[in-house]
Formats: C-alpha cells, structure tokens, sequence
C-alpha cells in the first residue's frame, strides 16, 4: 500500500508542476518521502531533456519590468497551459526576468548565459524542466530605453498569466497618453509606428497587388495610380500606429491624440506569447 495520500500529490504537483502519474511514480518509488520523491522527478526529467527538443513550447507567460526609462520583457515558454498558470513556473519566470534586467541582456542567447543562482539562466531552465518535465525555453527578450517608458501587460484568459505585452516609449510629454495608446496597441495590433517605418519592400508589394486588384476589376488604367494610392491610405490606418483610429475615441486618430498632448511615440513594441 503506497505510503502517501491525495493531499501528498497535490503538494508536490504544486511544488514541481509535474504530472499527476509522474508524481504518483515518483512517491511511490521514494516510499512517501516528499523529498526524496522531488529528487526523483528532477533526476528523470535531466535524463529525458534531450527526449523534449524536438517538441513546441507554444505557450507560457509575459515577465516585464519598466522603471527609469527602461523597459525589459521576456517570453518564457512551456508545452502547455497547465504548467503556464504553475505558481512556481511564474515564479520561475520572474527569476530570469531579473537576470536579465541586472545583466541587461538584450538577446536571447545573452541571457541564457547570464549569472542566475550561482549558475546560468541556462542552467536554470534544464533544472526547471526536469523537475517540470514539459520542454521549456526563453522566448524572446525585448529591451527599450527611453525618456518615458510605459508597459502594458493583457491576459487574453483570466485564469493564465499574461500572454500579451506592450512597451510604448515617448518623450516625456506622452506620460500622460502612453499607457491608453499601450492599450489600443495591445488592442489593434499596429505593425508599424508611422509610414515611415514601413519598409520599401513591403510597401512595393502592397502598393503591386493593389494595381494588380485595379486592374483586374477593369478600372480605366489612367485613374489606377488615383485608386491605388486611396486603397494604400486604408493600408496605413489599418497598419501603422499614428494613422489608426484611437481606441478610446475612433473619431480621432492616435496622430491626433498625440498632437493634442504635445507628445511623440518614438518606438513601441508588442508581444504575443508563441507568435
């Protein structure tokens, strides 16, 4: 007869965020013992870390820290929901994000290979997936540097942690809008700040199949430029963020709100978790 109970497993299911029959296993071969149990969870996870690599970490969670004009996010993965809403994977989480604002890494591979717990943050997560035994990985690192930061953290469910992130950088005059115009960002999903920003390539493509739509509709070809370029201006309020309309009040665009405040956007970014 195995010498734990149901509260027993829940306990470690907590504590690891392992599966109920690998926790079940793992007392059972340890006796009872919590602690020789989590030792056999996270020994069996190191040896099967090369089993995961082929598999995708699709989910996970948003960390971010914003103060003094900095703004620093990661994206931790995980295989599943369930170890995403794991108290000690957010835990987790919010170790390696601060690793990374005390190491200022601004890359991935720069943070795996910052100082976390007398070890790397590398090292951290093969321990953390041994014990969790689901494949993990950092996703993405963003950091933004500017006279005002502002962050902006969605939870698309309310029973997961954050899966969508958004820095939004102005001058200091935009204190007083960035955080509505991080919301509409997170909100309306711009690719770009301004026309500006829309690279050449992909402004030539656009501007190509409009013609090529034009065309195929029968316009006359001497007024085609004319409608193209009307149907290039829909492309900009859909695309770019100074041209959107604002989400708090569509009869305004964001350029406009901006104006209003005597304020400038000088860079935001948007993150979705596995996108």
């Amino acid at each position: 007869m195995a010498n734990f109970t149901a509260a027993d497993v829940k306990a470690l299911r907590e504590q690891t965020g392992a599966g109920m029959m690998d926790v079940k296993k793992a007392l059972t071969e340890a006796d009872g013992d919590a602690e020789k149990a989590l030792e056999i969870i996270r020994l069996k996870g190191l040896k099967s870390l090369s089993k995961r690599e082929g598999r995708q970490a699709s989910a996970g969670l948003l960390v971010a820290h914003s103060a003094d004009g900095v703004g620093v996010m990661v994206e931790v993965n995980s295989e599943t929901d369930f170890v995403a809403k794991n108290q000690k994977f957010i835990d987790f989480a919010n170790e390696v994000l601060q690793a990374a604002v005390a190491s200022k890494a601004s890359d991935v591979e720069s943070l795996l290979a910052a100082e976390m717990k007398d070890s790397t943050v590398q090292d951290q997560l093969n321990s953390m997936a041994a014990v969790i035994g689901e494949k993990l990985q950092v996703g993405r690192v963003v950091r933004v540097e500017g006279e005002n930061v502002d962050l902006y953290l969605h939870q698309t469910s309310p029973d997961l942690p954050p899966q969508v992130g958004v820095f939004v950088v102005t001058d200091a005059a935009g204190a007083s809008v960035a955080h509505d115009i991080a919301m509409h960002v997170a909100a309306y999903m711009p690719a770009y700040l301004d026309r500006d920003h829309v690279p050449a390539d992909v402004l030539d493509k656009e501007r190509a199949t409009l013609e090529k739509i034009t065309l195929e509709e029968g316009k006359p070809e001497h007024i085609v430029p004319k409608i193209v370029q009307g149907r290039l201006e829909a492309f900009f309020k859909d695309n770019c963020l100074v041209d959107q309309a604002y989400a708090r009040d569509p009869s305004k665009s964001v350029a406009q709100v901006l104006k209003e405040a005597g304020a400038t956007v000088t860079q935001f970014v948007r993150v979705h978790v596995g996108a």
